[in-house]
């Protein structure tokens, strides 16, 4: 993990255990950086691995559109996702509304880390 000059966010999804520590490393309004440890299902797991590389190299206001309509795929919208359409594999999921947490979990901790780092500069 990173040591210094990052905003760290640690959730849990308490309905199936999954957990996430992630850890932005932003500096100009750009995301340097991102990483994660965690544990849970693979859902969870695969959504923060894509959204980490996804948002690396990205504005702030460029991985907040990307959480956004990451959010819009998970209601069922349909959303298309340029060079990332691993991500797009994740749409299914909408079916199972017990499984939408478990993939908005990195998304989520991207969204609060985003605000933190916002509330530090």
């Amino acid at each position: 993990m990173f040591e210094d000059g990052h905003v760290t966010i640690n959730l849990n999804n308490p309905t199936c255990g999954d957990r996430i520590s992630l850890q932005l490393k932003v500096e100009d309004g750009v995301v340097q950086d991102a990483k994660y440890t965690g544990e849970g299902c693979s859902i969870s797991i695969s959504s923060a691995s894509m959204m980490t590389e996804a948002v690396k190299g990205k504005s702030v206001q460029e991985a907040e559109e990307l959480a956004g309509r990451f959010s819009s795929l998970m209601k069922g919208e349909t959303v298309e996702f340029d060079e990332y359409e691993d991500i797009e594999a994740l749409s299914g999921v909408n079916k199972f509304p017990a499984r939408i947490k478990c993939a908005t979990l990195a998304w989520n901790a991207l969204r609060k880390g985003i605000e933190g780092k916002e509330e530090k500069s």
